[in-house]
This record gives C-alpha cells, structure tokens and sequence, in this order.
C-alpha cells in the first residue's frame, strides 16, 4: 500500500511539473435532491454535498482551513484556476498571461465583461486592492507570508499595478515557478472593496453581502444547517456550469454524514466513521487517491514545560505511528518520519525532497524510538515523566481524532507523561489552536502548491499558521533568504537546513502522510479534487 501510494504521487507531480514547464512558471458530502440529470448532459437542478461544519470564515482572504477553501472556490475565482483533470492550473479571470523573459513579471490580461455577482465590473484594480489588503495588518490574514515573492512586500505595499481596468502587472522579488499555482489559491481570490468597506466583517456572514465573482453566488445561510449557491448568472462561463444549485450540508460527525449518504440525502462525504471503512471499500463508494500532506501534532512552544525541546523529542519519538497506521488511519496512510511530505520534487526533478532529505527517526522503529525518547525525558530532568504536569491534548469531533488522541494518551503513557484529552467542535477548536491556548493539539497539513517551501515559511515568527508559537531567528533568515532566491539548487538547499532545525528543536510531530477520503454516489459525473484537498463541482451531473 505504502509504494501505491508513492507511485499516485509521482505520477501527480510529474503532470503537475509538466503543466508548469508549459505556462511558463500553482470533511464533506455531496447530494442530488432531485437526480433528474440525464447521461446527455441534462440539467442538475440541486446538488447537496457535505464539505465539513460551520466554517470558521469564508473570507477568502482570512480563510485558512480546506473545507472553508472549497466553498470558497465555487463563490470567487482567482486569475488562473484548477482545470478539471485536478492537476493542470489553466486561465480564470485572466485570458492570458504574459511572462517575462526573467520570468519576475507577469503581465495577465482580463477576460471582456467580467462582472461582480451583483452585476458590477470587476477590474484589474480589484486584484491590487484585494492583495494588498491581505497583507495590511489589520486584516490580519493567516496567509498574508504567501505574498512575500511579490516584491514591495517588505514596505507593505506590492508592486502589482492595474495599467488598465484589463491589465494587471505583477512584479516577484525572485523566480517563484509555483506563482502561477498561488494564483489559483483562495487567498489570492479578489473581494469587493465597496462592500468589504461598506459591511465591514460581517460582509462574509450575510448571502446579501456575500458578493463574489466566481461561478456560483450564496442565497441562503441556516447557519449549522446548510449554505445555498445557485449559479451565478454574471459568470463568464455560467453556460458551462453543471448544477443549478449547490446546497452545502453543514455536518460535523461522521455517523450523521455516513446515514445521510446512505439514505441518499448527499450523494459525496468525505469522512465516515473508522469502523466502517472496509465496508465502504468494498462496496466502491469509498475513494483513496494521493494527497500531499502531514497529520502531526503541535506543541506549544510557550508551555513551561513543553517549551524544552527534549521534553517534545521524547513525545515525538513515544509513537507507534505503524500501529496507528493501520488500526486507526486504514486507508493507506504512511508513517511520516518528517513534516514535509512525500510527493514534492527537490532540484532534481526526478527525486523527491523526501528521498533527498530521508527521515529524522525511523517511523517504522517503534521499540528504538520508545527507548530513545526514556533517555529524552530523562535528559530533560523528568524521568518516568516525574515533575511534568497532566498535559492537555485537544482535538476536533472526529472518530479518527479520537481514536488517535486515545492512542497517543496510551502511548506518552508509556514513557510516564499523562495526558487529558478534551474534545471541540471545529470552530471553536480552530479558534482556541490559533490563540495558543493549549497544550498539544491535533493537526494537519496540505501543501498549498507545488513547492516544499509551503510546508516552511508557515513557521516564521508570528506566521498566521505558527499554531506553535515557534520563534527560530535563524530559522526566519533562511525562509527570507529563500523567498529572495531565483537558484531552484539553492532554495531546496536552504529548505533542506530549515527543515533540519524544525527536527534539531522537534518543534511538532508528524504522525503520517495524507491520503484522500471521500465516499461519491457512482452516477455523479463530472466531480474533480485536487491532492491539495479541494473538491470542486461545478460541473457535476446526476445521471
């Protein structure tokens, strides 16, 4: 299982790496209500699909979890787009672009008429509002690092400049050939200054002033219950588009997803409970493909006690992850000896940076790691884990979750650390990890691009997605030297030292590489993901 799931990596990346070379370079259901699609193409009246809970935003710009980026995606959409193979990024707003021949400007041309949903123009100039704000810090973006390769960041204003209501040119302090793949991203997607300005936060909370200019526009919000989006009839494809309207089931549990999907309410879930999984398998409904991501855990750095690095060594290293693996994961997930994940190509296209970087411990070495990490807690002055305090571990409502939280209790039981472990709802979980107002907390990973530097340059002091609250001056440095680096040889050079000072402080811990879970109804055509974990269905039919 671990080599079939190598061999859908490579095969993603060597596409995705292809794709790039050629532009010149980046917890769900689904239902059909009504299912009178035909197979020749007939209309879908209403598609009903479960992508997670509540979101915790659906600010584009402040959105920084999956199931709040897929909806996301289907409300607004960015320059260039992910093309229905899940793996080709193709023009959206733009109609074309323009590279320079030093590959640091990029010239995009609009497409004729683009429209706002509420049937205002969109320009050029609503990309250099939309990015600048993202980096302001009042708006306080969990992504705004993400803007770091276009130059003028530094000063807090980017040098992206709009020549015409059709033109806008960007300029990248260094060769960024992922740039392409971040104008695809949901932080990079365009809002409406007037309404942004005129409703102030709540702007992304009311379907009267969710104003969007992606395929599809929000009508109704029950929160807790379910967000509405018809077709957004100012799309410039809007003739392409498959359902009428997209109904997203808000539901958190995955017994509930799981009797919903079965009795035909949604016809796509991507999460379902543990003990169900071979049956779901067996009957074909559940799909596995690749995913490029790290379940792990977080530390706080800023805990009296969690802040010595020997004291996280000997948690990281107290893990069966194989055990977890395969009695807990069981969809082919492999144990991660590192925080990148496998999939991602190094300089050398040919290798991955996993294979050119190996493992910090062997993940498969559960005895020599549980010994190791005694002589840690030892080391640390807390031997048999006398002197620590009952730590808490805080997860999400999940089966997957909790299993693994009891295993990781059971196992840091091992080595003398007691833990409690405390349960929440994903909003609230969301919130109390980014405060920093825990312990240690379950959490996870996808890249979002082709390039290592996605799974480092979150971990800059301050970084909106530093859940750790992890502070490494020289850790800071080479993420800066690398965003300003046009040397593909140099910057994984670079990536490789700070993913080695990540392991030098054991700072997190993986537990395993990411693989895709999603249960889809065998007659729904035309629905597309991306290994980054976004799912797409614009263009969905029920046959």
């Amino acid at each position: 299982m671990k080599k079939r799931n190598l061999a859908l990596l490579l095969a993603f990346i060597l596409a995705l790496s292809t794709v790039l070379s050629a532009c010149g370079g980046g917890n769900s259901d689904d239902g059909n209500k009504s299912g009178d699609s035909n197979s020749e193409g007939g209309s879908t009246p209403e598609l009903a699909v479960t992508v997670g809970p509540e979101p915790d935003t659906l600010d584009p710009t402040l959105n920084s979890a999956v199931d709040g980026g897929t909806v996301c995606s289907h409300a607004f959409e960015g320059l260039m787009k992910l093309d229905t193979d899940g793996v080709t990024y193709i023009e959206g707003q733009a109609e074309k672009v323009d590279i320079s021949d030093d590959k640091l400007t990029y010239t995009f041309t609009l497409r004729d008429g683009l429209k706002w949903s509420d049937g205002t123009d969109f320009t050029a100039e609503d990309f250099v509002y939309s990015w600048n704000r993202a980096i302001d810090p009042k708006t306080a973006a969990d992504y705004e690092y993400m803007f770091r390769c276009i130059e003028g960041y530094e000063d807090g204003k980017l040098n992206v400049t709009a020549k015409d209501d059709k033109t806008l040119v960007v300029k990248l302090n260094a060769v960024t050939p992922y740039f392409l793949e971040l104008c695809a991203f949901p932080a990079f997607y365009p809002v409406q200054k007037a309404t942004v300005e005129d409703a102030g936060e709540s702007w992304a909370t009311d379907p009267s002033t969710y104003v969007g200019n992606g395929a599809y526009k929000m009508v109704e919000w029950v929160h807790d219950s379910y967000i509405l989006f018809e077709k957004n009839e100012n799309y410039w494809d809007v003739d392409s588009l498959g359902p009428d309207t997209i109904r997203f089931v808000l539901m958190e549990d995955p017994s509930a997803k799981l009797a919903a999907y079965q009795s035909g309410e949604i016809v796509f879930s991507e999460n379902l409970p543990v003990d169900e999984m071979e049956a779901m398998k067996e009957s074909g409904d559940l799909h596995l493909p690749a995913q490029l991501g790290t379940y792990y855990v977080s530390f706080n750095t800023k805990n009296e006690y969690l802040k010595n690095p020997l004291v996280r060594k000997a948690l990281t290293l107290a893990i069966d992850r194989d055990y977890i693996c395969k009695e807990i994961g069981k969809s082919g997930q492999e144990p991660a000896g590192a925080f990148v994940s496998n999939g991602l190509t190094d300089a050398d296209t040919s290798k991955q940076f996993r294979e050119v970087g190996g493992n910090y411990y062997d993940p498969d070495d559960y005895e020599g790691n549980l010994k190791l990490a005694k002589e840690a807690l030892k080391e640390a002055g807390y031997e048999n884990g006398k002197g620590l305090p009952v730590f808490e571990y805080i997860y999400n409502d999940d089966d997957t979750h909790k299993l693994v939280a009891q295993a990781l209790q059971d196992m840091w039981g091992k080595i003398g650390v007691k833990v409690e472990l405390v349960s929440q709802e994903w909003a609230t979980f969301l919130q109390t990890r980014k405060s920093g107002d825990y312990d240690i907390a379950r959490n996870g990973w996808l890249s979002d691009y082709n390039d290592p530097i996605s799974f480092l340059d979150m971990w800059i002091t301050d970084g909106g997605n530093n859940d750790a609250k992890w502070s490494n001056s020289d850790y800071d440095a080479l993420i800066k030297q690398i965003k300003n680096s046009s040397d593909q040889e140099e910057r994984m050079q670079l990536m490789h030292k700070a993913e080695d000072i990540i392991f030098d402080e054991w700072m997190l811990c993986p537990i395993w590489y990411y693989v895709d879970k999603y249960l889809i109804k065998d007659n729904v055509k035309g629905f597309y993901c991306s290994p980054l974990g976004f799912k797409f269905f614009h263009y969905v039919t029920v046959e």
